[in-house]
C-alpha cells in the first residue's frame, strides 16, 4: 500500500505534467517555454505554485 508521501508525490507528478502540457501548447515564445518547463522540472513543487499563478496560459481553441 503507499504511504501518504508516495501518493502526495503522484499527485504533484501529475499536476506537473499537466503544467508542462499547458505551457508547451500556450502562445508564448519558445525561448519563455523552456524557462517554465526547466523551472517546473526542477523546482516541482515551488515551479508548479509560480506557474499557476504567473506563467502563460495554453491557448485555447
Amino acid at each position: 500500500m503507499l504511504e501518504v508521501t508516495g501518493i502526495g508525490g503522484i499527485i504533484l507528478l501529475i499536476l506537473d505534467i499537466w503544467a508542462i502540457v499547458s505551457i508547451a501548447g500556450s502562445v508564448v515564445s519558445t525561448g519563455n517555454k523552456v524557462l517554465w518547463i526547466v523551472l517546473v522540472l526542477l523546482l516541482p513543487l515551488l515551479g508548479f505554485i509560480l506557474w499557476l499563478l504567473f506563467g502563460p496560459r495554453s491557448a485555447r481553441v
